[in-house]
C-alpha cells in the first residue's frame, strides 16, 4: 500500500501533485486488469484507469483525513466500470455482454456494492486457511513482507512461501469470485 490514508488524503488534499505517482504504481495495473477482464479491450481498460486517477484528482478536496482510500478507489473504479457499460448499452456486444451477466449474478446488488460487507468477507476467508498458510499470507500482504523475508522469518525455503501464497490466492479467488463482478473487483484491487 502506498501508505496511510490519512498520509494520502492529507498529499492529496495539499495538492502534492507525487502523491499520484504513488498511488498510480500502487494501483494502476489492478485496476487495469479488473477492467480488461470484463471489457475484454485494452483500449476501455486503458481508459477506466485514465477516468479513476481523473477522479481522485478531481476530488482531492473534499476527502477528509479519516477517509479509507482503499474505498474511495474501489468506489470510483466500480462506478467507472459501470458507467462505461452504460454508455455501451447501445453496442450489441455488450448488450449481450450485460445479458449474461444479470443471468449469472443472483447476488444483491446493494450487498456486492459494500465495501465493508466485501472486506468482512475477505478477512472471514483469510481466517479459513489452514494456519500456516494464513501466517504467510498475512506476512505478504498485511506486514508487506518480501518472500525471502518471510522464508527466512519462518525457517522455510522460498519455494514453500510461493506455494502457500499461490495457494492462498487461488482459494481467495475461487471464493471471492461467488460474490460477484462487484468481489472481483475487490481480489483484484485489494489481495492480489
Amino acid at each position: 500500500m502506498v501508505s496511510s490514508d490519512k498520509n494520502i488524503t492529507e498529499r492529496l488534499r495539499n495538492d502534492d501533485k507525487s502523491v499520484i505517482d504513488d498511488i498510480f504504481k500502487s494501483y494502476h495495473s489492478r485496476i487495469f486488469r479488473f477492467s480488461l477482464s470484463y471489457l475484454k479491450n485494452d483500449n476501455d481498460a486503458y481508459d477506466i484507469v485514465q477516468e479513476v486517477f481523473i477522479k481522485i484528482w478531481e476530488n482531492r478536496l473534499t476527502l477528509k483525513p479519516e477517509t479509507n482510500f482503499d474505498a474511495f478507489v474501489f468506489t470510483i473504479s466500480r462506478n467507472a466500470v459501470h458507467s462505461l457499460f452504460r454508455k455501451k448499452l447501445c453496442e450489441q456486444k455488450y448488450l449481450s455482454y450485460l445479458s449474461e451477466m444479470a443471468v449469472s449474478n443472483s447476488q444483491d446488488t446493494e450487498q456486492q456494492t459494500d465495501f465493508v460487507f466485501l472486506e468482512q468477507k475477505y478477512e472471514e476467508l483469510i481466517e479459513n486457511l489452514p494456519s500456516k498458510r494464513k501466517e504467510i499470507f498475512l506476512l505478504s500482504r498485511k506486514s508487506g513482507l518480501t518472500n525471502k523475508e518471510i522464508a527466512k522469518k519462518q525457517g522455510i525455503s522460498e519455494k514453500t512461501v510461493e506455494d502457500h501464497l499461490t495457494k492462498a490466492l487461488m482459494y481467495l479467488k475461487k471464493q471471492l469470485s461467488a460474490y460477484g463482478v462487484w468481489m472481483v473487483l475487490f481480489y483484484f484491487l485489494f489481495v492480489e
